[in-house]
């Protein structure tokens, strides 16, 4: 038997098929909103902490969600998005504040 056959089925024919395009999966903004209990500093921590932010830009993120109500904290998949949401709202209720952080689908 030798390796090399023209009848299809075989590895040459495979290689003359088109590929299927592969989509990326959605992304996901991490959004954090505002409330008139948690204090600003707590929001800084928060962004520093979960999101890598520096304390420039925490601070002016913060600022974001005080002044227009919300803000986009960063896009993520849908995995790390509801990680992110977890860990932020379980931080908030362990030192009993009531900040609230969701996601939605980016568009």
């Amino acid at each position: 038997m030798s390796g090399t056959s023209d009848t299809p089925g075989d590895d040459a024919s495979i290689l003359t098929k088109t590929k299927p395009k592969t989509q990326r999966p959605p992304l996901y903004k991490v959004l954090l909103l505002n409330d008139d209990y948690t204090p600003m500093e707590f929001v800084v921590h928060v962004l520093e902490r979960f999101f890598g932010l520096n304390h420039a830009q925490a601070f002016q993120i913060m600022l974001t969600v005080h002044k227009k109500g919300l803000a986009v904290v960063g896009v993520f998949s849908h995995e790390v998005a509801e990680t992110k949401v977890a860990q932020v709202m379980d931080f908030a209720r362990r030192h009993q504040h009531p900040l609230q952080c969701t996601m939605e689908k980016e568009e």
